[in-house]
This record gives C-alpha cells, sequence and structure tokens, in this order.
C-alpha cells in the first residue's frame, strides 16, 4: 500500500503521522499548563481559529492520561449551539458529547451508566453539573475535563453551562468535580 503524502492541515486536529506541524505541546508553556492543572485551577487557551487549539488540547489530554495520574477528558460542545435557548435540547447534546468522548477515551462505559438520569435528578440547569459531580467523585483519580469550541453556545444555554461549571469550583478540593 503507498504512503500516503503529508500536507499541511488547517481543518482539524493534526494526526502527525498524516500532517506537517509544529508539535502540539510545544505550541504553549506546557509546563505552565501543567502547573495550572495541579494547582486544581481553571484556564483558558485562548487563540484565533484553526492555529492547533484542538490538536494541543488533545494532545495534553493524552499526556494527562499516560500519566496515570489523571482522568482527562477532551469534549467539543459545538453539538449544543443549534439548541439555541433551548436549555434542556442543548444539555442533553453536551451531556451525550460527554459520554461519547468518555467511551472513546477510555473504552468503558462508566460515564454513560453516571449520566443516566442526570437531567431528572438535577433539572437541565443542574444536569451537567451532576454529572460531573458523580464522575469526579466515582473516580479515584482527578477529573480534568477540556471544553472545546463552549463559545459556539448561545444565550440561555450558554449561561446555563457557565453557570454550573462556576457552582462547582468550590468543590474541586473534595474531589467532587474537575480539578481542572
Amino acid at each position: 500500500m503507498p504512503m500516503t503524502e503529508r500536507f499541511f492541515n488547517t481543518s482539524d486536529p493534526v494526526a502527525p503521522a498524516d500532517h506537517y506541524c509544529i508539535p502540539p505541546l510545544e505550541r504553549f508553556d506546557l509546563s505552565e499548563v501543567l502547573r495550572l492543572i495541579r494547582a486544581k485551577r481553571y484556564f483558558v487557551l485562548h487563540a484565533p481559529r484553526q492555529t492547533g487549539k484542538a490538536s494541543a488540547l488533545l494532545a495534553l489530554r493524552d499526556l494527562l492520561n499516560g500519566s496515570g495520574e489523571y482522568r482527562c477528558v477532551y469534549a467539543n460542545f459545538e453539538a449544543g449551539q443549534t439548541a439555541g435557548e433551548n436549555v434542556e435540547r442543548g444539555m442533553r447534546a453536551i451531556l451525550n458529547q460527554l459520554r461519547r468522548r468518555a467511551m472513546t477515551t477510555f473504552a468503558d462505559g462508566v460515564l454513560a451508566g453516571l449520566a443516566e438520569g442526570a437531567i431528572d435528578a438535577a433539572g437541565p440547569d443542574g444536569a451537567l453539573h451532576e454529572l460531573l459531580s458523580r464522575w469526579a467523585t466515582a473516580d479515584a483519580k482527578p477529573l480534568v475535563l477540556f471544553i472545546d469550541e463552549i463559545d459556539s453556545l448561545v444565550g440561555d444555554t450558554l449561561i446555563s453551562v457557565l453557570r454550573q461549571l462556576r457552582a462547582g469550583y468550590d468543590e474541586r478540593p473534595r474531589r467532587s468535580f474537575p480539578k481542572a
């Protein structure tokens, strides 16, 4: 089978075997980001579109999971955009995205089981908080969550997600919410 020629990719996360690229973990100050994660701090990776943010987060996810010290998942919340102001629809899309990403990252159904009934238990304005609390409490390793495309959410759906993340921030020292 002939090898495919490598090329510059500007439309998806890079695959170093297929694309010319700057190594993703060299695109930012890795030691500073790891310091923030160890300190249980939230942080924002901000840069223009198509500059390698997703590739960097995916590589960092793999580094953290490979260390055996953390349980890290990357999730793209863009699926919730079409819900607009319908918070329940948006939350269902976001919870499904988390479930799918956890399944492919860890090859287990742990999050699927924890997600059952999260909307019923906490309502759409509490379901994300509920799910993340359940997950962080159920796992012995600190949970790290990388959220991409959160800025694609609009209106009440965006506000609900941000409020739920903020509401769990003070729970992190007790291992009942994502650490970073």
